[in-house]
C-alpha cells in the first residue's frame, strides 16, 4: 500500500534539514553510530487498529501502546499493503506493493532473492546495524526455495521461555530473549529488533479472556459480527492476548531505559493485518487493513503527543527506517518517507499529497478448486474505499464444497467459534446479511462510505448517486495499478494462480500439490 498525490514521483527527498544534516554526518563519520537510531520494532499477529486503549478499547489497557503513542506519534489512518501475514510483511520489509513481490504476494510461497536488496534490514546490517529478531519474522514462507541463506530480519532469539498463561499464548519470553540481543549487541553499533509476536493469532484458548479478566460484556462487538455471547467471548480472548504482547513491550521500554537507550531508539508499534475474524482478515474491508501504528523517537520526533490524520502506508516505514539509518532508499520502493510528519509541529493532516492508500490481496490458503486466489485491489481515500474483485465468480471466503489444506470450507477464514456460529445459524433472518458478506460470493466493484460505514456493511457501487465516486476511485486505481506495473493490469497475466503453495511436512517444505499426490 502506498500513499500518493495522482502525480507523486517515485522519489523520496529527506524533507527535514535537521535530518539531512544527521545523516550527512553520519555518511562522512561511518564510525560514530551512536548518533544513528536504535530500532525496536513491535509487529503484532492479527490485529486491527480499534483494539488498544489509546484507541478507546474499554475491556483492556495496553500502557506500552499507549506511552508510545502519547509520547510519540499516533496515526489515526495508518493501511497494511495486504489482509495476510506474509504478503503484508514482505511488503513492509521492502517498501512496497504486494504485487510487486513476485511469488511472494501469495501466503506459504517461496520468496525471490531479488527482494534481498530492497529488504530494509539487510540494508541497515550492511551499514553496521546489529540485527535480530523473536518469534515471527517475514513469515509464513520458505526462503531456502530461492538460496536465501536466513530470514531477512537477523539472527533468531527465541532461547528463553515462560509459562503460558492460555493454551493459547506462546511460551516465548519475548522481553527476555530482547534482553538477551541487547546484551549481545556490540556497544558501537545501532541495532535493529523485531518483536514478532505470534498473539493475537488463533488458536484461542476458549474463555481465557473472561477467565483473566477480560469482560466480554465491555468488549466493542463490531457491525459485521452477531452480538451473542459466543461472539463476545472470541473477542474477549483476542483483546486478551493484545494485553500480554503489551505487558512484553512495556518490559522491553523498561529494559531501553535501564540502559539509557530509549532517547535513541525509534519504537514502532503496529499489525501485520486485521483481526482473525470473518470479513476482516483476509478482506480488504476496513476490519482487515486498517492498522494499528504508533512510533516515539524522543531524540528524532519534534514535538510528541500528536495525533496523525495523513492516509499513510506501512510500506513508507522502509524509506523512512533507511533514512534514519543513514542508507540510501532504493529506487523500487513504493512506499514514502514518514519524515515531513516526524519533524513537523501540530496534530491532524501534515502532508496534503497523502490522498490515497492501496491494498491487495492474491493467495492466501488453498481453499478453491485449482488452488486459485481470491485477487482483489483497493484504494482508500478520506471518505471512501473503493474495492475491485478481479474474479467475482470465485468464492472470496473459500469454497463451501472443497475443504482447505487446513481441514474446514470457507477456508480463508481461520476455524473460530465466530466462524462457527455464523455457519451455524446462517438461516436465521438476523444473520443472514452477515453471513452473505463474510461468504457468498460479491460484485466486481465494492464501495464504502467508511465515515458512516466503517463495518462495510452497505456496497454503494451499484447506486447511481455514487457513480461519480465509483468512477473517480476506480480511475485512481487503474493509474496506480500501471504506474506500478501490476501484472494483472499491465500484462494480464494471473501470476500467482500457479505458483507453489508450500507447506510443512516430515519431510521439509514442499509444495502442497505434491503432497495431494502422495
Amino acid at each position: 500500500m502506498y500513499i500518493c498525490s495522482e502525480s507523486a514521483a517515485m522519489t523520496h527527498p529527506i524533507k527535514s534539514f535537521t535530518v539531512f544534516m544527521v545523516i550527512l554526518a553520519i555518511s562522512i563519520q561511518p564510525g560514530i553510530s551512536q548518533d544513528r537510531p536504535n530500532i525496536l520494532i513491535c509487529i503484532t499477529d492479527d490485529q486491527s487498529w480499534v483494539h488498544t486503549s489509546f484507541a478507546g478499547e474499554k475491556a483492556i489497557a495496553t500502557p506500552a501502546f499507549d506511552r508510545v503513542a502519547g509520547e510519540g506519534l499516533y496515526f489515526k489512518n495508518a493501511f497494511c499493503a495486504a489482509p495476510s501475514c506474509s504478503p503484508s510483511r514482505g511488503s513492509i520489509i521492502t517498501g512496497q506493493e504486494m504485487w510487486r513481490l513476485g511469488e511472494a504476494a501469495n501466503l506459504f510461497s517461496a520468496v525471490p532473492l531479488k527482494l534481498k536488496q530492497v529488504s530494509f534490514p539487510v540494508l541497515l546490517e550492511e551499514l553496521g546495524y546489529f540485527t535480530g529478531h523473536t518469534q515471527k519474522g517475514w513469515a509464513p514462507n520458505d526462503f531456502r526455495v530461492h538460496g536465501w541463506e536466513h530470514n531477512p530480519l537477523g539472527s533468531t532469539y527465541n532461547q528463553s521461555d515462560l509459562q503460558s498463561p492460555t493454551a493459547g499464548i506462546v511460551s516465548n519470553n519475548y522481553a527476555e530473549n530482547f534482553k538477551d540481543f541487547l546484551n549481545k549487541c556490540p556497544e558501537d553499533e545501532p541495532f535493529l529488533f523485531w518483536f514478532g509476536s505470534s498473539e493475537p493469532h488463533r488458536k484461542f484458548e476458549a474463555r481465557s479472556g473472561a477467565r483473566l479478566g477480560v469482560d466480554p460484556e465491555e468488549v466493542t462487538v463490531p457491525g459485521f459480527l452477531p452480538d451473542v455471547p459466543e461472539v463476545r467471548n472470541d473477542l474477549a480472548d483476542y483483546l486478551l492476548e493484545i494485553q500480554w504482547v503489551d505487558q512484553h513491550l512495556s518490559r522491553m521500554i523498561e529494559e531501553l531505559e535501564a540502559r539509557k537507550l530509549l532517547d535513541n531508539t525509534i519504537i514502532i508499534i503496529t499489525s501485520d493485518n486485521g483481526m482473525a475474524f470473518p470479513s476482516a482478515k483476509n478482506n480488504l474491508y476496513e476490519y482487515g487493513i486498517h492498522m494499528p501504528l504508533a512510533i516515539c523517537w524522543k531524540d528524532g520526533i519534534e514535538r510528541g503527543g500528536r495525533v496523525i490524520e495523513d492516509l499513510v502506508s506501512l510500506t513508507d516505514l522502509a524509506p523512512t527506517l533507511l533514512e534514519c539509518g543513514g542508507a540510501k532508499v532504493p529506487g523500487e520502493m513504493t512506499g514514502n518517507s514518514l519524515l515531513k510528519i516526524f519533524n513537523a509541529t501540530t496534530s491532524g493532516r501534515i502532508e496534503k499529497s497523502r490522498k490515497y492508500v492501496f491494498a491487495g490481496k492474491e493467495r492466501h490458503t488453498v481453499c478453491r478448486e485449482g488452488e486459485l486466489p481470491y485477487p482483489q485491489r483497493s484504494v482508500r481515500d478520506y471518505q471512501y474505499l473503493y474495492i475491485r474483485n478481479l474474479e467475482p465468480d470465485r468464492w472470496p471466503a473459500g469454497s463451501p464444497d472443497v475443504p482447505s489444506v487446513h481441514g474446514w470450507v470457507y477456508g480463508d477464514i481461520d476455524q473460530s467459534p465466530s466462524l462457527t456460529y455464523l455457519l451455524e445459524h446462517r438461516s436465521d433472518s438476523e444473520i443472514k446479511s452477515l453471513f452473505a458478506l463474510a461468504m457468498e460470493k460479491r460484485p466486481m466493484e465494492e464501495l464504502y462510505d467508511i465515515v458512516n460505514d466503517p463495518a462495510c456493511l452497505l456496497n454503494l457501487a451499484d447506486r447511481k448517486e455514487y457513480s461519480s465516486e465509483r468512477k473517480r476511485l476506480s480511475g485512481v486505481l487503474d493509474k496506480y495499478l500501471a504506474r506500478t506495473k501490476d501484472p494483472r493490469l499491465v500484462t494480464g497475466e494471473s501470476v500467482w494462480d500457479h505458483f507453489p503453495y508450500y507447506f510443512q511436512n516430515p519431510d521439509g517444505v514442499v509444495p502442497y500439490s505434491n503432497i495431494k499426490k502422495q
